[in-house]
């Protein structure tokens, strides 16, 4: 089977998400981890800190307001310890917020409620400045490449016009090929958490539409069913 060139999962670039909110951690997980993202998960500061010690991540996204040590208060004692990149997230808005964020040590700041592609593109923004990742100009899985910079994609040299939801949804099978992504990862990953339980059968139309373009011409099926558990790319 031929497998997508994104990156080996060695090469994955490590996130430490550090956030109270266990539902906000399970869909960041979840999105990330799609996302060709290594992820490790923290509750508060105590944890983060314990996982910067046994495993250094790429970059730190890291909530503001926390129950013990807040958000500010572990940004600085990162900062002083550790030089990879730090994004702020928070509910609060206002200038002042902002600034606080960024004097104790942030790179860049985010507000809560976010959409997971703002929080993708900000993070490879970040990990790109580090020297951390490379974006490879292609993805390709047999017949089938992709240009995410340059938003092309082509199958057997035919370029295919997607809708920005077909595309984000044929980006995120090929930066998985062979997994099987079940309804709600794609759900989560391409519209949000909050979507979830919600419009079931939504995942179903958009791979419905996207296999009527790859398929055509009589070309062969490449998205998968697995039935009762959702959709893998494979050949």
């Amino acid at each position: 089977m031929a497998t997508g060139k994104s990156r080996e999962a060695d090469d994955q670039p490590i996130v430490l998400l550090v956030d109270d909110d266990e539902r906000l951690l399970g869909a960041l997980r979840r999105g990330l981890t799609l996302r060709s993202f290594q992820v490790d998960a923290a509750a508060n500061a105590d944890e983060a800190l314990s996982r910067l010690q046994s495993r250094r991540p790429d970059v730190i996204v890291l909530d503001i307001v926390m129950p013990g040590m807040d958000g500010l208060s572990l940004c600085r004692l990162v900062r002083d310890r550790y030089t990879c990149p730090i994004l702020m997230l928070t509910a609060r808005d206002a200038v002042p917020d902002r600034v606080a964020g960024l004097e104790a040590g942030a790179d860049d700041y985010l507000v809560k409620p976010f959409d997971l592609q703002e929080l993708v593109a900000r993070l490879r923004a970040l990990l790109r400045r580090a020297g951390a990742e490379s974006e490879p100009p292609e993805i390709v899985f047999g017949d089938l490449v992709l240009e995410p910079q340059r938003w092309l994609a082509r199958r057997a040299g035919e370029p295919l016009a997607l809708t920005a939801t077909e595309f984000r949804l044929l980006e995120l099978f090929m930066r998985s090929p062979g997994h099987v992504l079940t309804r709600e990862d794609i759900l989560a990953s391409l519209r949000g958490d909050e979507w979830l339980g919600t419009e079931s059968n939504i995942v179903d139309v958009h791979v419905g539409n996207l296999r009527l373009k790859l398929e055509a011409g009589g070309r062969p099926r490449i998205i998968k069913t697995v039935r009762g558990v959702g959709y893998a790319l494979g050949e």
